[in-house]
């Protein structure tokens, strides 16, 4: 009786009254570890029950939404209705970490791309030595201002250490001024090296790039565009980019003239990658993101709770828009 009644203070002190160990040892006139068994004795014999009543979320249910209309794997984040575009971003980039920790293992090759939304994953890797295993930049870094290699560099690096794999750069341009001289780079075999590793990969990590919004995506907030190349976006229906190649809303891309200056792989060599993990989060993401999503290049979505309702909705609102068959389906479910 007398440890019931031990049990039954302890326990009344630690959960409702929000008492240290410490303070509550004292009190009872016992050691810190007696006070910790005693709360372990009396969770196990029922004295005391724990119960989650975690946030109702939406998100299996998107899930399922977005898996059903375009046929990827989706992740959906539970985040806060007030939470912020960075909150969300952030929370995104800690689930998109943790999936591909898990993934990438030994002799392996990942592909990244360099952005606002990678540089976030970056920041929440674990550490997780691999043998034999390969990182390789995506799409050039540099431009007019910057040679690109501080920045996607150390972003690119940062893989690298997390997972104690070798490191592969792409030291050219995102753009290219000319077509021409891209496609003359192209047949260099320091290039084509680097290229090799790209079609070699077995992952590749990016996210979507998005013209405006409060998290600017960093292709169009860190001066590797013109006035002339906005006006060119604007021009051609572009409303963003996977890997610095630009898309329509419809998913279209071959014929805008921007992408044969582009060093990021096309769609089309994405889809060669077995696995396409994609973290977006953001309402000015919405729109690329379907374009995206129409392109084929994903596999694997991470999406916070936000911006997976806005695309379902954005989506069922398409109703004068001609729409892919699985589209149209959502929307006759709904």
């Amino acid at each position: 009786m007398e440890r019931e009644e031990a049990m039954l203070a302890a326990s009344s002190m630690y959960y409702l009254q929000d008492i240290k160990m410490e303070t509550i040892a004292s009190r009872l006139h016992m050691s810190r570890s007696s006070v910790s068994r005693l709360l372990r004795d009396a969770r196990e014999s029922g004295l005391v029950e724990i119960s989650l009543r975690p946030t109702p979320t939406r998100g299996p249910g998107l899930a399922k939404k977005i898996a059903t209309c375009f046929g990827v794997e989706a992740h959906v984040v539970p985040v806060a209705d007030l939470a912020d575009e960075p909150e969300r971003l952030d929370q995104v980039a800690r689930t998109t970490a943790r999936i591909v920790t898990g993934w990438f293992d030994s002799d392996m090759i990942m592909g990244v791309a360099w952005g606002t939304t990678l540089a976030a994953i970056a920041r929440h890797l674990g550490k997780k030595p691999t043998r034999g295993s390969a990182i390789v930049q995506l799409n050039g870094a540099a431009n007019v201002r910057t040679s690109g290699v501080e920045y996607a560099g150390s972003l690119i690096a940062g893989f690298g250490e997390a997972f104690d794999a070798q490191v592969h750069l792409f030291p050219v341009p995102a753009f290219f001024d000319y077509a021409e001289t891209r496609n003359a780079m192209w047949s260099e075999r320091s290039i084509v090296r680097v290229l090799e590793y790209q079609r070699r990969a077995d992952i590749a990590l990016f996210s979507i790039g998005a013209i405006a919004g409060e998290v600017p995506s960093h292709v169009y907030s860190a001066g590797y565009l013109e006035a002339a190349d906005i006006q060119t976006l604007d021009s051609e229906g572009i409303v963003g980019d996977v890997c610095t190649i630009f898309l329509r809303k419809d998913g279209t891309y071959e014929d805008l003239s921007m992408n044969a200056r582009a060093t990021g792989p096309t769609p089309a060599e994405l889809r060669s990658i077995p696995r396409r993990i994609c973290g977006v989060a953001g309402d000015n993401k919405v729109v690329p993101l379907l374009a995206a999503l129409r392109a084929g290049v994903i596999t694997d979505l991470v999406v916070d709770e936000q911006t997976a309702t806005k695309l379902i909705e954005y989506v069922l609102a398409l109703k004068d828009d001609p729409v892919p068959e699985a589209e149209s389906a959502l929307q006759v479910a709904n």
